[in-house]
């Protein structure tokens, strides 16, 4: 893929709230010597872990120990958070788990090729997304019938030259087509 293009992809994926900060749940990070932890059970967490972790209740006695590890030492940090920020927390993960495994791929793909961008297209693609996440209902659907109207090159192009103040629509997938 053109490095070009590049920029789009990640801003349809950030546009589609595509959960970047669950990616390689199951994988220890590299060179992790710690001792394994001990399993706990949904049943020995406390009331406060279960209720930040409870998106995860359905599968959480299938998790590896070092995953369970993990996910409660994020639920400490957790605890420090605004309400809105954990609830926020909370639909990311369950999004997670609903997604099926290619789109889960699909993610971490998108999140590798985010992770290789240089630090000024890393933030000038989030400047662009939280443009985007500003506008008003009508803006976004505005810009959207914008979007849809150019050409595959004329998209090109836009994402190419994007100016302080422009934003990039969402995926085609998010709005329903124009009648």
């Amino acid at each position: 893929m053109p490095m070009r293009r590049v920029p789009f992809v990640l801003a349809m994926l950030l546009a589609a709230g595509a959960p970047l900060g669950a990616v390689a749940q199951d994988r220890p990070p590299p060179g992790a010597d710690a001792p394994m932890p001990a399993p706990r059970p949904w049943s020995a967490l406390t009331a406060d872990e279960k209720d930040i972790l409870s998106p995860l209740a359905r599968d959480w006695d299938t998790f590896p120990p070092q995953r369970q590890s993990r996910m409660l030492d994020k639920a400490q940090r957790w605890r420090g958070l605004p309400p809105e920020r954990r609830a926020e927390i909370r639909d990311r993960i369950a999004r997670w788990q609903q997604m099926t495994p290619q789109e889960r791929d699909e993610a971490r793909r998108n999140r590798q090729k985010f992770q290789d961008l240089t630090p000024e297209q890393r933030a000038r693609l989030h400047d662009a997304f939280e443009r985007f996440r500003t506008l008003t209902p009508q803006q976004r659907d505005a810009l959207v019938d914008k979007w849809r109207d150019l050409t595959p090159e004329q998209r090109r192009d836009a994402v190419d030259h994007l100016g302080p103040n422009d934003a990039l629509p969402p995926p085609p997938g998010d709005h329903p087509p124009r009648p």
